[in-house]
């Protein structure tokens, strides 16, 4: 691909030059990139030069890429090294602690009865609300990015849709700039406390909604459409920019994808806003399985690789 997106101050709600430069690339490269076919791997565990640039250069464009390598035996213990190596290959580092982390960090996701899982969506048949991944976290344990890669696949339902985050921020700039202002407010958004089955505790997390990434400064988001034990900042401009995001989220964004992941696939991103549809177990019993590692920074290329991309 040929397309570059201009630097932008994204904080800066006064340059209305900038910004209209900055819209009209990141709008051609968002229905650019939704139009490309998956990135083609051949080994998970060690993908080529060519697939990197190519997964670095969606997730610098749009913040996601889809890749298809080829699937494995279901269960094999050898996946979660095979999906760790991979993503080692664009500098991430491990941020999954989650109390449901199996072996390199991650989490595998299906429908389940055991403790700690029981009656988490995530580990249900039940369709997941638009999100971000940890925006429950308190402000120095944030996720950046994560990677979704499917083991087994469901016969029915189980899509996930994408939207990059910079894409809803477009279109809530243009529709009402003070709303925006109110969702970069520090407190714009609370989760409270919460306490596990184990007695593990869960700080209330308070923040923004967009923020900068401290390494970067590109655009993160941490956002759920959920309506319980949730506590949004008590004033008119927050309380209607929850609103349109929550109704408009609920309607559709045309540039939004949607991915019904087959054996192999997966989805590498700058933990970019998703849901997930309802879905049913195979004839066999066999249910959907996905596994899930989230990580602190957002994609990048690797430092020993500098070199040779220029």
């Amino acid at each position: 691909m040929t397309l570059k997106i201009p630097q932008f101050e994204w904080l800066d709600l006064g340059n209305s030059r900038a910004y209209a430069e900055w819209r009209t690339a990141k709008m051609a490269a968002a229905r650019a990139v939704r139009d490309l076919a998956p990135v083609a791997i051949d080994d998970l565990a060690n993908p080529s030069e060519a697939a990197r640039d190519a997964l670095i250069e969606r997730c610098e464009l749009v913040n996601y890429a889809v890749y298809d390598s080829p699937p494995v035996p279901q269960d094999n213990p050898a996946t979660a090294a095979r999906l760790r190596r991979f993503a080692q290959a664009f500098a991430l580092k491990i941020a999954e602690s989650h109390r449901s982390a199996g072996d390199y960090g991650i989490v595998a996701l299906s429908p389940s009865d055991q403790p700690g899982k029981r009656g988490y969506i995530p580990y249900s048949t039940r369709g997941m609300n638009w999100h971000t991944d940890g925006y429950y976290n308190p402000p120095d344990q944030r996720i950046s990015a994560f990677v979704l890669h499917c083991v087994r696949a469901a016969p029915v339902g189980g899509v996930n849709q994408l939207l990059d985050p910079e894409l809803l921020y477009i279109r809530l700039r243009d529709h009402h700039l003070d709303w925006l202002r109110a969702l970069l407010h520090p407190q714009a958004m609370s989760i409270p406390e919460n306490r596990e089955a184990d007695g593990t505790l869960r700080p209330v997390s308070v923040g923004p909604v967009f923020y900068p990434d401290p390494e970067t400064g590109r655009m993160q988001m941490r956002y759920t459409a959920r309506t319980r034990s949730i506590d949004w900042r008590n004033d008119p401009d927050t309380r209607a920019a929850e609103a349109f995001l929550r109704d408009y989220l609920a309607r559709g964004d045309p540039l939004a994808t949607d991915l019904h992941l087959a054996p192999g696939q997966g989805v590498l991103n700058n933990n970019v806003l998703h849901n997930r549809t309802p879905f049913e177990p195979g004839r066999n019993g066999d249910s959907r399985l996905i596994y899930r590692v989230r990580f602190h920074n957002r994609v990048k290329r690797r430092p020993e690789w500098q070199n040779s991309a220029t």
